[in-house]
């Protein structure tokens, strides 16, 4: 595939997650706030509205509001830029297999990071995942890509990496 079509499908991936990260979100606006939780599957999966001022699990909510602006919106956008940069630098020789998780984290940081800037450091959350007591904390879609992104990256690195020893062997 020609260079340009990876930029192209690498820049449509990112556009196509972070429209369905805004998407949700704003239907979570429309249809959780003020409204008691959804629960399905025996209350495995509930949807309930939740704005968060901190990173993981409120990590860093009770920071003064310039601190949180910059660790928690202009060095992850620094990063975020850096990466996208990198992705279509490195275009021509990473496969579209290595781009798709640099796409989630790209997609999911850029997500959230919208959400701050735009809504004076508030995100908007409304998953929430787990059986009786044992619950994930409340997350979104953009969560879902960074993680779902790092994962991928780590088993795309590690395949490769097993690779390089057994053809070096």
């Amino acid at each position: 595939m020609k260079v340009r079509y990876r930029i192209l499908f690498f820049c449509l991936l990112c556009f196509a997650f972070i429209g369905c990260d805004r998407a949700t979100k704003n239907l979570a606006k429309i249809h959780l706030m003020d409204q008691p939780p959804l629960s399905f599957l025996h209350n495995t999966v509930r949807l309930q509205y939740a704005e968060n001022t901190g990173a993981f699990l409120s990590f860093g909510a009770e920071w003064p509001k310039l601190v949180s602006f910059w660790v928690l919106s202009i060095f992850p956008l620094i990063f975020l830029v850096g990466l996208f940069i990198y992705a279509i630098n490195k275009s021509r020789q990473i496969s579209l297999l290595e781009m798709l998780p640099i796409a989630f984290i790209f997609s999911g940081g850029i997500g959230n990071i919208i959400d701050r800037i735009l809504f004076d450091r508030h995100v908007v959350d409304f998953m929430n995942l787990g059986i009786n007591n044992l619950r994930t904390g409340i997350f979104n879609f953009a969560d879902v890509y960074v993680t779902t992104g790092v994962i991928l990256l780590l088993i795309i690195r590690n395949r490769k990496s097993n690779r390089q020893e057994m053809s070096s062997q």
